[in-house]
Formats: C-alpha cells, sequence, structure tokens
C-alpha cells in the first residue's frame, strides 16, 4: 500500500518509522465537498468559529463521516452514533481541554476524536500503531483520562474538580457516562462521595437504554419512569423560576417537591445524593441541548443532566439491530454488516455450548455474567435456560459474590467473564470465594493477548493473580476439544476453578459430545524427544510443538497452572538439559514462575528459560501480531532458544550442512 502524503510527512519528520504498519495506513483525507465544514475543523477551536445556527448541519456531517470512516475500517459504532449531537454541543460550548471532558468506557468516543485532531487517522483506529480504541491521555489532551472499563468518569472528574478547587482553577469538568455504566457500583461510589463535598462537577447521564445488549435491573425501571415524568419537571421548573426563593411558597413548593418527587419522579435518587437533577431531554435535539448546557454551565456545586439518546442514531440498521452494530469489522454502508460465514469455532461459542450441555445434565447450574451475554457466548444459554441465567449489569464485584452466596446454597455457579474484567472483581474472589473454598466456576474469556481493543482488555495478567490464590484450580487449555473437557473437570470439582481461554479460534480439534473431565493436575506428553523440553501452558502448544518438531524435543501441554503436575516436570528436569516454559501471560509471577518455584524448591539445578508476555503493556493491534511482539510464536520461541543457547544454533547450521 503506497504511503499517504500525510504520513509520509510524519515519517519525515520523525514521528513515526518509514516501514511502520502506521505509515503504510491510508490516511483518509476528508473530501470537501462532501463534508464542507468539517473539513475545516481540525480542533474544538475550529468549532467555535461556526454560526451556532450552522451546528446541525455539522452534526449531520460528522454523522455521515463517522459511518463512512468504521464502515473502512471496523470498530465501535452504534454508541458513537448516539452521542454526535452532545459531543458537538460540548465542544462548541466547552472551552476544552482547558475545560475537562471525562467520557465514561470510551465506546462512543469516536466523533470526540474525529473533533479533536485525528479525523483524518480515524481510519487507523484499533490497528497497530494506529489511534487507540478509547480514549487515551499520551494520544491527546483532548483525552483527559484513559479509560476502556466502565463506571469510572464521575470518580475521574471528581477528582479533576477537587483538584482544580485545591488550586483555584475555574475551569469546567463535566462527566459523560451512559445508563449501562451507571449500572456499575463504583459510579455510586463517586456520587455518594461528590453529592457530599459540593463540588462545581456536571455528570450527563446518557440514557440509550443498552449497555452492549439490554441494561436489565432495576436502574433502567427507574429512568423508564422518569422519561414519562417531563410534565412534572417542566410544571415544577416553571414554577421555581417564578418564585422568589426566599418567599413562603417557594418553602412550601420545596416540601411539597420532596414529597411529590417520590411518588411520581425518581429523581430523587440524584438529588438525595446531592445533585441538582435535570431533564430528562431530548439528546438528538441539538438546540434544546445546547440551551440546557449553557444553564447549567455557570451553575455551582454538582450538577447532573438527564439526556435520552438512540444508540446507532442516523443508521437505520444500527438503530434497528443494536446489539449487533456495538462493534463491527469493515461493511458497506449500503448494505449493512454482512452475515458471519461460518468457519472454526471460536472459544466462546465452545463454552456457550458447554454451558448448555452442562445445564442440561446437572440442573444445580446457574450462569452468572457482568452484562456480558454476547461477548462471553451466553445468548444460547439465556434463552434455553432463563430460569438459570443470571445478568448483574456492569457489576464483576457483584457477580463473584452472588455466585458465592449461591454457593452456599448448594447451586453450582459458573460466572463466564472477560479476564479484564475478573481483575475488577478480585477481592471478591479471594475473600468471598476462595478463603470460603466454595464451588464456583470462572470461565474467563480472552485470557492473553487480545488485540485491537489494547491494554485495557488485555488478559495479560490471570495466570499470575490466579495461582498465588489458596484453594484455586487453574487450568490453561491447548485446544477447542480441551476447553470442554476443563470447563467439565473444573464444575465436577468441589470448590473454586478457572478455566482461562484466549479470544479467537483455536487450531481446530475435534470437540467431543461427551462431558468429559482430565485429571486434575496432570500434563500431558505430546512429544517425546531429549536435550531440551518445552513446557506449554495454553494456546501456545500448537507453535510449541513446530519448534518441538525442528529440534527434536519434547513437548509438553501442561494443562494446568494450579495444581502443577509437578512429578513429570522434576522427571524432566533430570533427564534433559535444558527447560523452556511458554505461555499466554505476564512472565512476572506467571506459570513459568511456578516451574521456577518448584525447581527451586527441590534443590534442582537446571537451566529455564521463561518466555511470555513482557513487564510493559502492550499496545493495540491484531492477536498475530501482538504474539509476534511478545516472541512467543513459533518464529520467537525459535529466536529466544538460539540466543540462549548457541549450541542449539550450532547444532542447527551443522545439520543444515551436512543436508546440503
Amino acid at each position: 500500500m503506497a504511503m499517504s502524503p500525510h504520513a509520509a510527512n510524519l515519517a519525515r519528520a520523525g514521528l513515526v518509522a518509514e516501514n511502520s504498519s502506521l505509515a503504510r495506513e491510508t490516511f483518509v483525507m476528508i473530501d470537501s465537498t462532501r463534508y464542507p465544514r468539517l473539513s475545516r475543523i481540525d480542533s474544538p477551536s475550529d468549532l467555535r468559529q461556526f454560526d451556532e445556527g450552522e451546528l446541525p448541519a455539522i452534526a449531520h456531517e460528522l454523522r455521515d463521516y463517522l459511518i463512512e470512516s468504521v464502515a473502512s475500517a471496523g470498530g465501535h459504532f452504534g454508541a458513537g452514533l448516539g452521542v454526535i449531537e452532545l459531543t458537538v454541543a460540548l465542544h462548541y460550548l466547552y472551552a476544552t481541554p482547558e475545560d475537562r471532558l471525562v467520557w465514561d468506557v470510551g465506546h462512543q468516543c469516536y466523533p470526540h476524536k474525529i473533533l479533536t485532531g485525528r479525523r483524518d487517522r480515524i481510519a487507523t483506529i484499533k490497528h497497530k500503531d494506529g489511534l487507540a480504541p478509547f480514549p487515551r491521555r499520551d494520544e491527546s489532551p483532548f483525552d483527559t483520562f484513559g479509560v476502556g472499563h466502565s463506571s469510572t468518569s464521575i470518580s475521574a472528574a471528581l477528582g479533576m474538580a477537587l483538584a482544580a478547587q485545591r488550586k483555584g482553577d475555574t475551569r469546567k469538568i463535566v462527566a459523560v457516562i451512559g445508563d449501562g455504566g451507571l449500572t456499575g457500583g463504583m459510579a455510586y461510589e463517586a456520587l455518594h462521595h461528590g453529592g457530599d463535598l459540593d463540588p462545581d462537577l456536571l455528570v450527563i447521564l446518557n440514557d440509550n437504554q443498552m449497555s452492549i445488549s439490554e441494561n436489565v435491573g432495576a436502574l433502567p425501571k427507574m429512568l423508564a419512569r422518569l422519561m414519562t415524568s417531563r410534565t412534572l419537571n417542566a410544571v415544577r421548573e416553571g414554577t421555581k423560576r417564578r418564585l422568589r426563593r426566599d418567599g413562603f411558597l417557594w418553602r412550601f413548593l420545596k416540601r411539597w417537591e420532596e414529597h411529590a418527587k417520590g411518588m411520581f419522579v425518581p429523581s430523587t435518587l440524584f438529588e438525595e445524593f446531592g445533585f441538582h437533577y435535570f431533564g430528562p431531554i431530548d439528546g438528538h435535539d441539538l438546540p434544546m441541548l445546547l440551551k440546557s448546557l449553557r444553564t447549567l454551565k455557570d451553575l455551582k456545586g454538582p450538577q447532573l443532566l438527564h439526556v435520552i439518546t438512540t444508540k446507532g442514531k442516523g443508521y437505520p440498521p444500527a438503530e434497528h439491530a443494536q446489539i449487533e452494530y456495538h462493534a463491527v469489522g469493515p461493511f458497506d454502508p449500503l448494505k449493512g454488516v454482512a452475515k458471519k460465514t461460518a468457519g472454526k469455532q471460536a472459544y466462546t461459542d465452545v463454552f456457550g455450548d458447554w454451558l448448555c450441555d452442562m445445564a442440561g445434565a446437572d440442573a444445580r447450574l446457574c450462569a452468572i455474567t457482568p452484562a456480558m451475554r454476547e461477548g462471553s457466548g451466553l445468548v444460547r444459554f439465556s434463552k434455553e435456560f432463563p430460569q438459570s441465567y443470571l445478568d448483574v449489569g456492569i457489576a464483576e464485584q457483584h457477580a463473584v459474590t452472588l455466585a458465592a452466596g449461591m454457593a452456599c446454597e448448594g447451586a453450582k455457579p459458573v460466572v463466564a467473564i472477560y479476564s479484564t474484567f475478573l481483575q475488577r472483581g478480585y477481592d471478591q474472589l479471594i475473600h468471598d470465594v476462595a478463603i470460603q473454598n466454595l464451588d464456583v466456576t470462572f470461565a474467563i474469556d480472552r485470557g492473553g493477548v487480545v488485540g485491537p481493543d489494547g491494554a485495557t482488555h488485555a488478559g495479560s495478567f490471570d495466570l499470575t493473580y490466579l495461582r498465588c490464590i489458596p484453594n484455586m484450580i487453574v487450568a490453561a487449555p491447548a485446544d477447542e476439544n480441551e476447553c470442554r473437557q476443563l470447563l467439565t473437570t473444573g464444575f465436577l470439582h468441589t470448590g473454586p476453578a478457572a478455566v482461562r481461554y484466549p479470544r479467537g479460534t483455536g487450531p481446530g480439534a475435534k470437540i467431543e459430545a461427551e462431558l468429559k473431565p482430565l485429571p486434575i493436575g496432570k500434563a500431558e506428553v505430546r512429544r517425546r524427544g531429549s536435550n531440551l523440553a518445552i513446557l506449554a501452558f495454553g494456546s501456545p502448544l500448537a507453535a510449541a510443538l513446530e519448534i518441538g518438531n525442528e529440534f527434536g524435543a519434547t513437548v509438553v501441554n501442561m494443562r494446568f497452572v494450579k495444581p502443577l503436575d509437578t512429578a513429570l516436570i522434576l522427571e524432566l528436569a533430570r533427564t534433559h538439559t535444558a527447560l523452556v516454559s511458554v505461555e499466554d501471560n505476564s512472565i512476572a509471577g506467571g506459570a513459568g514462575s511456578a516451574v521456577a518455584e518448584l525447581l527451586t524448591l527441590k534443590n534442582i539445578q537446571t537451566s529455564l528459560l521463561q518466555l511470555g508476555l513482557p513487564d510493559r503493556f502492550l499496545e493495540h493491534a491484531s492477536r498475530e501480531q501482538l504474539l509476534t511482539e511478545a516472541g512467543i510464536d513459533a518464529a520467537g520461541i525459535r529466536e529466544a532458544i538460539f540466543k540462549r543457547w548457541p549450541q542449539f544454533a550450532a547444532r542447527k547450521i551443522e545439520e543444515i550442512r551436512s543436508a546440503v
């Protein structure tokens, strides 16, 4: 692909390497004839030069440009379409980046990136060396807080507001959080604290009735009741504006309001937290947004503005299929997203099928997910076993302790959760499950490098943070069939068990229908050799076998990180010159460290090379690119062995010469 002029300029300036993937990316230089206004906006200061009457046209261009850009490159889609007008209004009225704008999660940040100097690079998003998929502080001064996980915005914005207050700064602080993000407990901790401190802070509740899938729980029902209360809100606010604040009628109205709101307007919840509630208003009515934000901009104290939006707004397929269009690959905008063709089964689907089969065999099984029905493979289960399916919203801590409570009463809960999200429930995993040795199975998806979503979503640390917990069984399958077998093993075990598997597809192993457990703590020798023994934990087994065949090495599918197959490791240490451990997990404290600890404990002196993820956060790229970067693909393993033991390299050279 030819280097674009913009990329060439960056390369010449030394900002990117000339042969980097970013330099090779096609920068989409905006068509000024199709986007006459947007093409003139390189920063929010440019946006503020337009007459307010042109803002609806700018919003229209921004929506069309977002559709075009994501269609060409893929990425998060529906959430961004839903906040077009809100993004325009915020950057028009607030002096960003001096005024701080904090986005929750960041699925909706693409329009923000387009308006803040990254318009022509938006097609590089989620690609190696391209734009990050979420707000990121080192990418732009307009990204005031890095995110990727939910429910952090109010806490971060409150911290900024308090720090500004300490310095005497008068900058404005705005947090934008969705109703999905508001299902996370951290948001309420921030509301509870913020309302008591009385900071100058605006929280915008972007209510589209969705997380990735439909919202669950009592909060969406409360917000739905708020939508029916606009008339009462209008009467209340209109009357208050007409009365003197120190008069008898004002005091009467305030008392009446406290009683009446409790019956009719659930906004009482926010006002009891100490936030002055406004709304709900139409989040796609740009004049109304501007009017409301102008009113709130100069008010003192904590304010909450409730806006109603539609996820996927302006692109009918996304409006009608909001779950499917949450995140997409490249597609034809005239035809919509193409239906997926059948191929190798993803690990997520292997888990989903296993869950339904095991539920059919054991009525005690119940499945718990923190708002990740689609991502964790629970769609089929939710339909076939609705009474055993629990979506708790974005509440990972609650999900883990809920499972613990159910286990106390004889249920067999399976917590389906991404590796990166289980980090949020770590205390509950230790305090509520492991210490009590409760019978909870953790199906951990997206273990290891994940890819385009970047460091916030990588499952780089689970083997490390799980194997140090007493009472835990920790397993890492090497293929699809073994994933099914180890899930069965963990479920049938009485006590806490974790099975972690990667994103995407495996090597294509045939999946057996039988719900067959494997012996706990027993590894499998896949290839017998000499001199060198490679211990593969999970998905790196395929690469290890390739290298094992090259070197005539022993290759072991370890299966379990805890308990280790200590007998086999000790036998290999005695009969081989060197050991290599390979894992798709942080080297620090991971499976290789467990092997080293065993050898030290047994006072065995042998050469051990530990391969895994480096001690840094890996950037967004494809999973394959990240495995190569970390050196745990076949080429990386080969290079590491040659570097550590040059005699193996010399031996290979001699073999090649002999063959020639």
